[in-house]
């Protein structure tokens, strides 16, 4: 009852032509992510999801405490597994891995351990974007670091 009277007033909301952003309120555990990503899915050709719950930090200190990031610094080929955390975002973490060749990161991949760390992803509900950066040494440089 409360479910389907929930979507009738998202879908009023909805319908309005010039509308503002839907603000829903409630007790915690009530259901409103449930709803507000049903409604969503079922009313919308696309749907952002943002979960501002601290689940990214979470994410990478289970990786840790579990012993999965260890575990894949242990993989052959492995040249580092760090995550950070900006000072002012809670919500992102920044992977920075390293491996010695393709191969190496195409076996870590291809690993049981990834399984791992796709149930952490789904139990955190996190979306992840990716940039692929190629290590060089560039004498130029070399003039702005302090050793």
């Amino acid at each position: 009852m409360m479910e389907r009277l929930a979507l009738e007033q998202f879908k009023a909301w909805k319908d309005k032509g010039k509308r503002k952003p839907l603000l829903v309120t409630g007790v915690r555990q009530c259901g409103k992510t449930y709803l507000i990503r049903n409604f969503g899915e079922t009313e919308f050709e696309e749907m952002a999801y943002f979960n501002f719950d601290g689940n990214a930090r979470a994410f990478a200190g289970e990786m840790e405490s579990s012993g999965i990031a260890d575990a894949i610094r242990a993989e052959q080929g492995n040249l580092r597994y760090e995550y950070f955390q900006p000072i002012d975002d809670p919500e992102t973490v920044l992977l920075i891995d390293s491996w010695t060749d393709q191969e190496a990161i195409d076996a870590h991949h291809a690993s049981p351990m990834m399984k791992q760390v796709v149930k952490l992803r789904e139990k955190y509900d996190l979306h992840m974007t990716m940039e692929r950066f190629v290590s060089d040494d560039y004498e130029l440089d070399e003039k702005y670091l302090r050793k």
